[in-house]
């Protein structure tokens, strides 16, 4: 690309917001039609050992994993510009975030994700669901709950040996260039989990297939407008390279617990005059505006709150948890989950494991009650 303007800078980075908008307005659509629940995935396999959603997630990370692999081994982009290149693994706080995390989405009725489409779709329990993940995520990253978090958990941690993604290990035990190592790295681990999403002949659907395949192609899509689109190899004021719009400063993809909490932080503080906005926040409207227009033309479309106090509180810890626990993992199961893994990072494969654990704990433990 060549040396652009400020106003060129600008407006490059209004057509992101759109395309940004589009994408995440259509995965809100994707999701409330598709019934695409990670929460709802576990707990069929755990409660009546249905694998079929758990198979569309599957599928979803297998083409997440293969676009990416695929714009890496073109040399497109890369994983080290993204916020999982992290020289070192803070373990203790990725499985202890991700396990609050996974226990938090099963009281809460629904992941960061999930609760953003059902608010909607008109679900009053999203929105308290929301409102306490955004107080919590955003207490755990800047305020007392930060303090612990960096004083007590984030030092607990390990260094790579030869980095935090699989292509890079096999480029270091192979001799292949690293794109090279990325691409086969994505090839392979798209095909295990291809073999195990076919294995079961009745999820051949349209809907199934078109449900999975069209999550995985829309992180995808947000990779490429992040670190294809949106990327400025000189930017005209400092000089230095740039990924417009995102928080970090770097590639990012679909993720919500962070960007909500952002969207607070935003409300509350604007005027002090740092705030701005990013490609995460615009998801979180999108994909809220996405869900709330397919139900309306869906006529699904209905209010609902809670049934007693229980059902309250539940759902208040859930978003708390969900909070804490999405910023000490760095990611919900969508930011660590679809997004981190296609890019396999394996300490976003830490964190998963450990929202996968929170949540078949807590799924356990709610059939023992009943």
């Amino acid at each position: 690309m060549a040396v652009i303007s400020v106003d060129e800078l600008q407006n490059l980075r209004v057509q992101i917001w759109i395309f940004s908008f589009a994408l995440s307005f259509l995965t809100g659509v994707w999701v409330h039609r598709g019934h695409f629940c990670t929460m709802g995935a576990i707990s069929d396999w755990v409660v009546m050992r249905d694998a079929t959603r758990l198979r569309q997630w599957a599928l979803a990370l297998a083409v997440a994993i293969s676009g990416f692999g695929a714009m890496a081994g073109a040399g497109w982009i890369s994983p080290l510009n993204t916020i999982y290149a992290n020289h070192q693994l803070s373990w203790l706080s990725g499985l202890s975030g991700g396990t609050l995390f996974g226990i938090g989405m099963v009281l809460a009725s629904g992941c960061s994700s999930k609760s953003l489409v059902r608010l909607g779709a008109g679900n009053l329990k999203s929105l308290v669901v929301l409102l306490a993940m955004a107080v919590a995520g955003l207490a755990t990253m800047r305020g007392l709950t930060a303090v612990w978090r960096v004083r007590y958990i984030d030092p607990v941690a390990v260094i790579w040996p030869d980095g935090p993604f699989v292509g890079q290990w096999v480029s270091s035990y192979s001799g292949l260039a690293l794109p090279d190592a990325l691409g086969l790295s994505a090839a392979v681990a798209t095909l295990i989990l291809l073999i195990w999403v076919v294995h079961d002949r009745s999820f051949n659907t349209l809907s199934n297939w078109a449900t999975g395949a069209g999550v995985g192609l829309l992180v995808v899509s947000f990779w490429w407008l992040s670190g294809v689109w949106g990327f400025v190899p000189e930017h005209p004021q400092t000089l230095e390279p740039v990924f417009l719009t995102t928080h970090s400063g770097r590639m990012e993809a679909l993720s919500f617990t962070a960007p909500v909490a952002y969207w607070l932080d935003a409300l509350l503080y604007y005027s002090d005059g740092s705030k701005r906005l990013t490609l995460g926040m615009v998801t979180v409207l999108g994909v809220l505006s996405g869900s709330c227009v397919s139900a309306l033309l869906q006529g699904s479309f209905r209010w609902e709150s809670f049934t007693d106090r229980a059902d309250f509180v539940r759902h208040l810890v859930g978003g708390i948890l969900m909070g804490v626990g999405g910023v000490l993992a760095m990611g919900c199961t969508f930011g660590q989950g679809l997004t981190g893994l296609s890019t396999l990072s394996l300490g976003s494969l830490l964190s998963v494991m450990g929202i996968f654990f929170g949540a078949c704990t807590a799924l356990l433990w709610q059939l023992r009650q009943d």
